[in-house]
């Protein structure tokens, strides 16, 4: 059973940057799609991001383009978020979640099997 673990969230001012980690255990991301979502208090989960198996392909949500990067190192079955130009609108608990589809678009949870537990970013104004 694939295992992810969430780890870099915390408080930053605005403007500020932070990387997220997603390390995956009990199997390889190698053949995954992984995505980041992030859900604020009272909100529905929203798609950030997500990264083909290979790394090859990205997609990102509009809100994040330019601003957020994700990118994965498959050797150590780690997926990355760099959050920069951090907004308090950011401020929610970041996930990342395992799939086997790609489609291009924004991630769509209802697409992806397998969740970590999440961590929770901060952006005071």
């Amino acid at each position: 059973q694939l295992q992810l673990v969430e780890s870099g969230g915390g408080l930053v001012q605005r403007g500020g940057s932070l990387r997220l980690s997603c390390v995956a255990s009990g199997g390889t991301l190698d053949y995954y799609t992984i995505g980041w979502f992030r859900q604020a208090p009272g909100r529905a989960r929203e798609g950030v991001t997500s990264i083909v198996s290979s790394g090859t392909s990205t997609s990102y949500a509009d809100s994040v383009k330019g601003r957020f990067t994700i990118s994965r190192d498959n050797r150590k079955n780690t997926v990355y978020l760099q959050m920069n130009s951090l907004r308090p609108e950011d401020t929610a608990v970041y996930y990342c979640a395992a799939g086997t589809f790609y489609t291009g678009s924004p991630p769509y949870p209802d697409e992806y099997d397998y969740w970590g537990q999440g961590t929770q970013v901060t952006v005071s104004s």
